[in-house]
């Protein structure tokens, strides 16, 4: 894969920048009341969605509400401090619930919390080390189809909840054995909880649709607290169920750290930080889609690995970047990462203050809350647009889905890029037999005649509206995050961007899915994006993944592109 890099795009990757603090460089910048205002504003509303959902992504993970709200606390508090990315909310997130949840069960509490320990190790070797950019070679198809895995797995965590069932024995972890379960558990369905939790799920849609400026979450699970406890109704709260929240912040205390236990949670740490790496930079990524912005991946590891030590020392689960609360803290007009500490602050202000009130919210009520988070986790058009883009992205889609519900997470995510890396040589192959006229790496070769050489025509590489891109060679998920850094820098500074597909063989779905990113933000600020050259099947796959009209235009040569992105600029559209 081969690009052509204009040198003023290129960013200092000097040691001294790339493990700079967003902080540091947010006040370098200069920052005064105006900022440390916004920066408040945005902080506040990020904890009032923060607080109901950490307890509920706590307690689904068979833990105590306290140790989701530790781990926002502390963990949100060191993200955002010391974090690689602008707007980076840290905290507990859904998709750790299966992971905790089979942590607990096998080696207790203290497991779960060495196990964080140790993960947060893991991800500071792996900042270290520089690693942060190897995440790009998780095929587009593995995170989709584990991230559609885990919501189910969360949404059949909360059926006991949601009907307020009694179970003779603790509720199974895997899918297969927890369906007879609860099946068998129907006819003591608890009729106050199903109505809780009805009501809270329809009072968030609800705001949502018509007031959606205000904190839902909360206001759906204070109602519900409300009504249960003025009308008495007999369903599990968490006072009931838990004893409450302590009104206090824990002294900072290590796990047992003997080699036995150390051994026994090894798997499920790397398991941990494995997906808490995937999470934590797919949400900085998703921030830097939202703002322009650029994010610091192997300090973000950094930050993320010191995060979760600091959230096991106080007794927090683990911790990773929250895409929901990162998109709300954006929306809310944060400045800089003096929000999310702010976040955390805010959060510590209602333990020492207000944990008592926490005592009298229903179960029913936050499995209704868990219930829209996994239905807002399933990325739905993602999931049919893969079925229909290609066999082989579909096969990557579902064994990586259904690994996920019926298995493991770490196990999906091994095979799903197993199989994507397998996909990958199978188009190589096919695109070296088919178009044997475009070499899949360029070869070196002399000028010829000056009848042979395209004239060179100064003004596409000096005109200040249209800037001209070259992508050569297969353009698939290991260079799908590089050339998009680039060509997001590049549209930025032009008011028309002409992309070059003539040598591009063939293009996988990640590679196209950024594409479809880049042409939708381009779109937002003005910029006419131009893809000229491309192959039938090149334009059918990103035809297939949105990447149309009005967001791009496809022309059959650059100079037809470039001619037409001048009219435009001059004429108008």
């Amino acid at each position: 894969m081969t690009t052509q890099t204009p040198p003023s795009t290129r960013p200092d990757r000097s040691l001294g920048v790339l493990f700079t603090p967003k902080l540091v460089t947010v006040l370098r910048e200069g920052y005064g009341a105006r900022e440390l205002r916004a920066d408040a504003i945005a902080g506040l509303t990020v904890a009032v969605v923060a607080l109901p959902l950490s307890m509920a992504i706590a307690i689904a993970s068979g833990v105590s509400p306290d140790r989701g709200l530790y781990a926002a606390i502390v963990g949100g508090f060191i993200v955002s401090m010391i974090g690689g990315s602008r707007f980076q909310i840290g905290g507990p997130a859904g998709a750790f619930i299966v992971l905790v949840a089979s942590t607990v069960q096998q080696h207790g509490v203290d497991g779960m919390l060495l196990a964080t320990l140790l993960a947060g190790v893991i991800l500071l070797v792996m900042g270290a080390f520089r690693l942060g950019g190897y995440v790009q070679f998780i095929p587009y198809p593995v995170t989709v189809g584990f991230t559609a895995g885990i919501a189910v797995i969360i949404f059949a965590s909360q059926i006991k909840d949601l009907l307020g069932l009694s179970l003779h024995a603790p509720q199974p972890g895997p899918l297969f054995e927890k369906v007879p379960v609860l099946w068998h558990s129907l006819p003591t369905v608890t009729p106050s909880a199903v109505a809780v939790a009805l009501g809270t799920i329809a009072a968030i849609l609800a705001l949502k649709r018509w007031r959606p400026a205000w904190p839902s979450l909360l206001i759906a699970v204070t109602g519900a607290a409300a009504v249960t406890a003025l009308a008495g109704l007999p369903v599990a709260t968490i006072g009931s169920h838990f004893g409450g929240i302590p009104q206090r912040l824990p002294m900072p205390s290590l796990p047992p750290l003997d080699w036995a236990h150390i051994e026994a949670v090894l798997p499920n740490a790397v398991a941990f930080a494995l997906l808490g790496s995937i999470e934590s930079l797919l949400s900085a990524v998703v921030a830097d889609g939202m703002t322009g912005r650029r994010h610091r991946s192997n300090c973000e590891l950094l930050a993320q690995g010191t995060a979760n030590i600091g959230a096991a020392l106080f007794g927090g689960m683990v911790v990773t970047g929250a895409i929901a609360r990162t998109a709300t803290n954006i929306r809310a007009g944060a400045h800089g990462p003096v929000a999310g500490m702010l976040h955390a602050l805010f959060l510590l202000a209602f333990v020492l203050i207000a944990a008592p009130l926490a005592a009298y919210i229903p179960l029913a009520a936050l499995a209704g809350l868990l219930t829209i988070i996994a239905w807002n986790m399933v990325e739905r058009d993602a999931f049919v647009t893969l079925l229909r883009a290609s066999r082989g992205d579909a096969a990557v889609l579902l064994v990586t889905f259904l690994l996920t519900v019926f298995r493991d997470l770490t196990e999906a995510i091994i095979v799903g890029f197993a199989l994507g890396a397998l996909l990958f040589i199978h188009r190589m192959s096919r695109a070296v037999s088919i178009e044997a006229h475009v070499p899949l790496v360029g070869e070196d070769r002399p000028d010829g005649s000056p009848a042979d050489r395209t004239p060179y025509h100064p003004e596409e590489a000096t005109d200040p509206s249209v800037v001209v891109y070259r992508i050569s060679g297969a353009f698939f998920f290991g260079a799908a995050s590089t050339v998009g850094a680039v060509l997001d820098r590049i549209a930025a500074a032009h008011k028309a961007l002409v992309l070059d597909f003539a040598n591009v063989p063939f293009i996988d779905s990640s590679a196209a899915n950024m594409l479809h990113g880049l042409a939708r933000k381009a779109h937002r600020h003005g910029v006419s994006v131009y893809i000229a050259g491309a192959s039938p099947g090149v334009r059918r796959d990103l035809l297939t993944h949105g990447v149309r009209k009005p967001l791009v235009t496809y022309a059959p040569s650059t100079a037809d592109a470039v001619e037409r992105a001048r009219g435009e600029t001059i004429h108008g559209p």
